[in-house]
């Protein structure tokens, strides 16, 4: 028996390996760069239906580009859920101070928690943070409101950044798409908040010719 009990635990343990290996690399602060990613609220609007943030998808409001996440990535794979000694709950307060670029409280506090909370920064200071990196890029002007749909092409869509962000190059940047709709746009920069280039991110984007930008409804 006890011979059976050791080789199950050693089955277990080397069962396991691989997932304390991936917790151990989970570190606050040990990440190599960001990813900024935009997302076109329409489309999360309307994907979400019934389910989507009262706040962002409100009647009436011109949301076109907002921050979805500030993502701290390795060169292949990111870390998330890291261990910190900030509180996981997002007070009123620092959430009011993003509202404008996050426009839903549960989206700021779930991404402080995925993400912030491996940067190595404070609550403030990954929110301060998240605003720098969206100061950072110019939104194209075709871009700039939701009040019309449009209809472009994945590379279409990513030239028009390149255009307005010098430094910016094609394997720097990354679209998202799900159903035929442009969901979001994913700029590499570095820690510094500056362009840098991903060859990883970018081949993970989505490559259609014809893709749908909604309306904001």
């Amino acid at each position: 028996m006890a011979a059976v009990r050791s080789a199950i635990t050693g089955i277990l343990l080397a069962a396991l390996a691989p997932l304390n290996a991936l917790a151990a690399g989970d570190k606050a602060g040990d990440f190599d760069f960001y990813v900024l990613a935009l997302s076109w609220s329409p489309t999360y609007c309307q994907s979400r239906g019934g389910r989507a943030s009262r706040l962002q998808c409100s009647a009436n409001v011109d949301r076109a580009f907002v921050v979805h996440g500030l993502w701290p990535q390795y060169q292949r794979g990111y870390p998330e859920n890291c261990a910190t000694n900030e509180a996981l709950r997002v007070p009123r307060s620092l959430i009011d101070t993003v509202l404008d670029i996050m426009p839903s409280p549960g989206l700021v506090g779930g991404q402080w928690r995925k993400h912030g909370t491996c940067t190595g920064l404070t609550q403030a200071e990954y929110l301060a943070t998240v605003r720098r990196a969206f100061d950072t890029i110019t939104i194209p002007e075709a871009f700039r409101s939701a009040r019309h749909r449009q209809t472009v092409s994945a590379r279409s869509a990513e030239q028009a950044f390149i255009a307005e962000n010098p430094g910016l190059a094609a394997n720097g940047i990354a679209v998202a798409c799900r159903d035929g709709l442009l969901s979001e746009v994913r700029i590499c920069l570095t820690r510094g908040l500056e362009f840098r280039r991903c060859e990883n991110v970018d081949a993970r984007g989505c490559r259609q010719s014809r893709l749908v930008m909604p309306a904001d409804r």
